[in-house]
């Protein structure tokens, strides 16, 4: 079955033929990091207005790529929520189109869904049951993926996600959006141990839950006592924080994985893209015993091969949406997999 998806959560408008929830054969974003990138973040009307001038085009050229036409499809995909209204709806109202105009099935999905699928896109996919650590700027969980869509959220983060630490975090110290990338890149010439940041919630009892607002503040109140440093201090401040957020992910994603006797690990989202992240968590594997499964950079990302793979899945198991299918911007996972 080939699987047109559509993605419009964010700032990324994507369009996706996937065949049979395993290859894709066209994955086309259009990303609209610069226009963003002098607010420092997100604006989301802004958002919204590019999604509408790019969905047509990127359908296209999605179905271009992939060598076939809306008659060669078998079913529709497209993310439900959650996400920011107006940019949701865009994706959602395209779907419901095609949808409808070629009689094509139409599947909502979850975005964090769309996350865990990515995976299995790759040649060698984690078996069924693994450990997911889904780590983004809207998400930071633990999930127990016990088989397509029999997700079990193990733990999530009580306030911000570790993504948007990331970002707020470069924002504060006026590197740019998105930050995690410029972070990362300058953290590879820094120290770690320069700067002692506090690590939240990590005794035992407090179970597989993060927060990450603490260190936010807490590189706030030393840029507020010791100004933003420069050169190599920078680079020492960027490697401190960054390994902070690494330390506590691993540390709870290993917890995990010996607590469930989970030998295979999954991890996806934006921030699975960091460097510190997969070399930490690939060192923690080989000394606890678990193997570690990451989709390629591209493909952590908002993107929506990821969304029609998850599609492929959910109508294998009899999931369909109907024409009044309706953009949710705080769906939970539960309603998406029930």
């Amino acid at each position: 079955m080939l699987v047109l998806g559509l993605e419009s959560s964010c700032d990324e408008t994507a369009a996706a033929v996937v065949e049979d929830g395993t290859r894709a054969l066209s994955d086309v974003v259009a990303s609209q990091v610069d226009m963003h990138a002098r607010f420092g973040g997100v604006v989301p009307e802004l958002a919204s207005r590019a999604h509408v001038a790019n969905i047509i085009p990127v359908v296209e050229e999605a179905l271009d790529r992939a060598g076939v036409g809306l008659d060669d499809l078998g079913a529709v995909a497209v993310t439900q929520g959650p996400g920011l209204i107006g940019a949701l709806l865009v994706s959602v109202q395209v779907g419901k189109g095609i949808a409808y105009g070629r009689g094509l099935p139409l599947v909502g999905v979850h975005h964090l869904e769309g996350h865990l699928s990515a995976v299995y896109l790759e040649p060698d996919p984690p078996p069924l049951p693994h450990l997911a650590l889904v780590v983004s700027g809207g998400h930071t969980s633990l999930i127990r993926v016990d088989d397509h869509g029999r997700l079990v959220e193990l733990g999530a983060t009580r306030d911000d996600a570790a993504g948007e630490a990331f970002d707020k975090v470069a924002k504060l110290l006026g590197l740019g959006y998105p930050g995690g990338v410029m972070i990362d890149r300058l953290a590879k010439s820094g120290d770690p141990t320069a700067v002692g940041f506090p690590r939240a919630m990590t005794k035992k009892e407090t179970g597989y839950e993060f927060s990450f607002s603490g260190l936010k503040t807490a590189v706030l109140v030393h840029v507020q006592q010791h100004g933003i440093p420069e050169g190599q201090g920078l680079a020492d401040l960027c490697a401190s924080f960054q390994d902070t957020v690494v330390e506590v992910l691993v540390r709870k994603t290993r917890q995990a994985a010996r607590d469930h006797g989970l030998a295979h690990v999954q991890m996806c989202g934006g921030v699975a893209a960091n460097s510190r992240l997969r070399s930490q968590m690939s060192a923690a594997g080989a000394e606890d015993g678990f193997r570690v499964h990451v989709p390629p950079p591209r493909r952590c990302t908002d993107n929506a091969a990821m969304i029609a793979a998850a599609g492929f899945y959910r109508l294998r198991r009899g999931a369909h949406s109907n024409l009044s299918l309706a953009a949710d911007s705080a769906l939970p996972l539960p309603a998406a997999i029930g």
